[in-house]
């Protein structure tokens, strides 16, 4: 019923706010099926981790624990590692006896790498929600002006001031700014927990590479 008194103006900007909300709630849906049970994962994968005496496969973590970004890390300097010790015949994953590994700062440049890429993945849309968040209100606020202006044109033409004069000018204005603000909410709080998810993984990746490159230190006296 609002809506079919509306004006052609508000409904072109409700219109672009419907698709901006449901843009906004497939991202928020595609990041939290990304993230979901990942801090889990990754608890589970730096446990396994830690119990192995030497370092496990990739692949043997991957089968216990996928679906972190730890994998992608640990994979990357066990990579380098195995490079490394390739020259000199020592398996990666059991005491070298002796052997040092050449450089254990490349591997941990390695792991940062891998470990930046990860983040940069898991980022992406997050930009997009936080446009969104702080985009939406304003685009509402646009029509929030309009229907005002409409307020006031129906004051003038009526001449005088009444209800129904204004009424429709004032509902317009009020549907505008509530839908700019349904599609901002969603939006600003995905962004700011799947931020915080983010960074979390982040940390725990940064703590990881210090780990691993301890490990191996110790293990092929690096």
């Amino acid at each position: 019923m609002l809506l079919e008194q509306t004006s052609g103006l508000a409904r072109i900007v409700l219109g672009i706010l419907l698709v901006v909300s449901v843009f906004s709630w497939a991202l928020i849906l595609q990041k939290w099926n990304q993230l979901r049970g990942m801090e889990n994962k990754s608890a589970r994968f730096l446990e396994t981790f830690r119990a192995a005496g030497g370092l496990p496969s990739p692949k043997a973590l991957r089968s216990h624990s996928g679906g972190t970004p730890l994998v992608a890390v640990y994979d990357a300097g066990y990579t380098e590692l195995a490079a490394q010790l390739e020259r000199a015949n020592v398996p990666a994953g059991a005491s070298a006896g002796g052997t040092r590994v050449k450089n254990a700062n490349a591997i941990s440049v390695e792991m940062q790498s891998a470990a930046s890429e990860e983040v940069r993945r898991l980022e992406k849309g997050m930009s997009t929600l936080a446009t969104i968040a702080s985009a939406s209100p304003f685009i509402g606020l646009f029509g929030t002006v309009w229907g005002v202006m409409d307020a006031f044109l129906g004051l003038g033409d009526a001449g005088a001031a009444s209800l129904r004069a204004v009424a429709p000018g004032i509902a317009e204005a009020l549907i505008t700014t509530a839908a700019g603000l349904f599609a901002a909410i969603p939006a600003l709080i995905a962004y700011n927990h799947y931020l915080h998810s983010i960074r979390s993984l982040a940390t725990r990746m940064d703590t990881f590479t210090a780990e691993f490159v301890a490990k191996i230190e110790t293990l092929y006296g690096g």
